[in-house]
């Protein structure tokens, strides 16, 4: 599996011969709502160049589904495969093409050429909100979205995850560092990526210490 993180919660993974990108927030939406959350982190051009095979969206949030953003990948030719909760599917599957738009909610599993995602619950202030948990047999990966410490998250969740991205900017209803760390820890994680920091905020990402961190650079890709 090879990932390369986007910048906030966005994400690019490559497994099993699949592009599968989640949460991909590549303008400067949230600071028309609010001008002090403005882009620290330039876009790179060649991002939306990206042709996926599947596109997640993890909550109706701008900073998770922006119109701006998914416009431009939503009205591609190629067919894709686009799972949303519904808060976001209704206003997803809008834009028509030849997509498979499923609604994917919490408890909902599909398999895509033998990659399997599963949809877990996640505690933010979309009710409907989720996590994604991505295996290709081999390699299990979690990937958060928005969302608090919660025990009923990780039950859902389980263990045996080689690789977790989960926030750390511990505000609107997300966890900080420290709860990031003792999530990874209860989920017995690999390896804990954090994200969703460095965009709006200066946050220093490598405390608290953690042996199982990997702080990701915005735009290269590393191999799990």
């Amino acid at each position: 599996m090879v990932v390369q993180w986007l910048g906030q919660a966005g994400l690019l993974l490559e497994i099993a011969g699949l592009k599968v990108l989640v949460d991909p927030y590549f303008s400067d939406s949230v600071a028309k709502v609010n001008p002090n959350n403005y882009r620290r982190i330039p876009v790179k051009e060649e991002w939306f160049d990206t042709e996926p095979d599947v596109l997640i969206f993890t909550h109706d949030h701008l900073d998770h589904f922006d119109p701006e953003t998914a416009e431009k990948f939503l009205t591609k030719d190629k067919p894709m495969l686009v799972l949303s909760p519904a808060s976001v599917w209704q206003k997803a599957r809008k834009y028509g093409g030849e997509h498979n738009y499923v609604q994917f909610n919490a408890g909902t599993e599909w398999t895509e050429q033998g990659v399997h995602f599963r949809a877990v619950p996640a505690n933010h202030s979309d009710d409907v909100a989720i996590g994604v948990v991505i295996s290709n047999g081999e390699k299990n990966c979690y990937i958060s979205g928005d969302t608090l410490y919660d025990r009923k998250v990780i039950e859902a969740v389980g263990t045996g995850v080689d690789v977790a991205f989960l926030p750390i900017n511990g505000v609107g209803n997300n966890m900080n560092a420290v709860d990031a760390d003792r999530f990874a820890e209860a989920i017995d994680a690999k390896l804990f990526v954090p994200i969703h920091y460095g965009l709006f905020d200066s946050l220093d990402p490598t405390l608290p210490k953690n042996p199982r961190k990997h702080i990701a650079k915005v735009g290269d890709a590393f191999r799990v």
